[in-house]
């Protein structure tokens, strides 16, 4: 399935739907980020995805790093809450979500790297590398709070 970003496009459809979601920012010990390609629109993000029935939101962020990236993940806090109207996904089958993302810190505590149905690849990544890298503005906004641990928790509207 496609996915095309709008970020305060008077020309954006109008979202139908909000999903609460996660991204993890995993760093490892060498202080490299885990990026992911993802397939659905070429693009370089934090691993990540919707927040289903029966988990705790912590569950979601391990859950979604295992699924597209093949590394275990231990959550430790709260980067940021991302709830901004004019951000909205197009998907293929219609539905148009707003942004609702929640970014984690997180380290990696076990497994190897591996692609998904949702990721064409997966790295760990050089903060300074990250210039090379398609990754949307949203995204980088992401990465930039989770760097800065002064900034616990953000709340960006």
């Amino acid at each position: 399935m496609g996915r095309i970003d709008y970020l305060h496009d008077p020309d954006a459809p109008a979202a139908n739907s909000v999903v609460p979601s996660v991204v993890a920012f995993v760093q490892d010990a060498r202080g490299r980020v885990l990026m992911i390609q993802r397939s659905d629109n070429g693009r370089w993000a934090l691993p990540g995805g919707g927040h289903d029935v029966g988990e705790s939101i912590s569950d979601t962020v391990v859950r979604e790093v295992w699924e597209e990236t093949g590394i275990k993940a231990e959550v430790l806090d709260v980067s940021g809450i991302y709830t901004d109207p004019g951000h909205v996904m197009a998907y293929d089958d219609g539905e148009v979500r707003q942004q609702f993302s929640i970014c984690f810190r997180a380290r990696p505590i076990g497994g190897d790297l591996r692609t998904s149905d949702e990721t064409t690849q997966v790295r760990w990544v050089a903060l300074t590398d990250l210039v090379d890298f398609d990754v949307h503005p949203t995204m980088r906004l992401r990465i930039e709070h989770a760097v800065d641990h002064s900034r616990n928790a953000p709340y960006v509207g």
